[in-house]
């Protein structure tokens, strides 16, 4: 059965829905996604159950190549909106683009190793095949250098055979016993799980050992500051959106049936997997405590990554975050 809030999104009480006109009549507001990303998880809930409709705009979803492309595209104006990077956009805002970010996911990945591994904690890492799944400069990658640092007393880069790569890379490494352990994105760890690995440490632990008061999105989704002028209502439609699309999710599993094609399960134990990753994911914290939170790690991560990841500022944009209301 649907949440209330879920209900409200999605027009169900009040026959919204009925006073917001044709689907051609609406604001567009254009996605931009990643073949296998988990956006488009969601819009295909909005769509199927008119959640844009039933909220004054028009879902256009658009499947770009990588997350480069993502980028130029957002940046270029062909899309209204992406999943992105919140240093990423902090960095652009601070460099005078002005874009606002709305908390996505606070899934982001973990340390994986194989189920009977000898590695039990980050200390046994000291001499080990490591992947890190992106580069030097992977957000994860710093955080948890940080907490191997300061929790266990070792150098990752320096006591560890480093490996960097795609993610795809590196979880197929890990696999085939190429490596010891790797750090990777949290829908390739979900995929690991069922295959017979286990997770040393999260992210989200990580965070919150250097500082967090609970989980924290450090994904979401970006608008341009000119787009949220321009379509105010469509925006904050946009926003309750997603919050009534994670809602059925969570409330109602007939609702997976329309997500399940796009996951790539191949089998049940992969998909609840995947599923249960998600939904643990979904941010339910006010944007007050997540902006506090990610003020502190964007201090670690700036101290860590210093100008070539966060650019030239010093902090977070005061109007960064977009809370669904139309002066956001």
């Amino acid at each position: 059965m649907l949440s209330r809030r879920a209900m409200l999104a999605a027009g169900l009480l009040g026959g919204f829905a009925a006073r917001t006109g044709h689907a051609g009549d609406l604001p567009v507001i254009r996605l931009g996604s990643l073949p296998f990303g988990t956006s488009t998880w969601e819009a295909a809930v909005i769509k199927a159950r008119s959640l844009d409709t039933a909220n004054g705009f028009t879902l256009e979803a658009t499947k770009l190549a990588g997350n480069d492309a993502a980028r130029i595209s957002f940046v270029g104006g062909q899309v209204d909106t992406i999943i992105g990077d919140l240093l990423w956009a902090a960095r652009l805002s601070n460099e005078g683009q002005g874009l606002r970010f709305i908390p996505y996911s606070t899934s982001e990945g973990a340390v994986m190793v194989p189920k009977d591994s000898q590695i039990q904690s980050l200390k046994d890492l000291a001499g080990k095949k490591f992947g890190v799944a992106g580069g030097p400069l992977d957000k994860n990658w710093l955080l948890l250098k940080a907490q191997a640092r300061d929790a266990a007393g070792i150098d990752l880069e320096k006591q560890c055979e480093i490996a960097y790569g795609a993610p795809p890379l590196i979880t197929l490494k890990l696999e085939q016993g190429a490596l010891d352990a790797a750090l990777t994105y949290w829908t390739y760890c979900a995929r690991l799980e069922p295959k017979g690995f286990r997770r040393l440490i999260r992210a989200e632990d990580i965070m919150r050992a250097l500082g967090a008061g609970g989980d924290v999105s450090l994904i979401g989704y970006l608008f341009h500051s000119t787009t949220v002028a321009e379509k105010p209502a469509a925006v904050a439609g946009f926003y309750r959106a997603s919050r009534a699309a994670k809602d059925m999710l969570a409330s109602d599993p007939a609702t997976w049936d329309l997500v399940r094609p796009l996951m790539d399960a191949k089998d049940d134990a992969t998909f609840e997997s995947l599923k249960r990753e998600f939904l643990a994911g979904t941010p339910r914290r006010p944007v007050t405590a997540e902006r506090t939170d990610a003020l502190k790690l964007y201090a670690v991560l700036s101290r860590l990554g210093g100008e070539r990841l966060v650019g030239s500022g010093n902090g977070l944009p005061q109007d960064f975050y977009y809370d669904g209301s139309r002066d956001g």
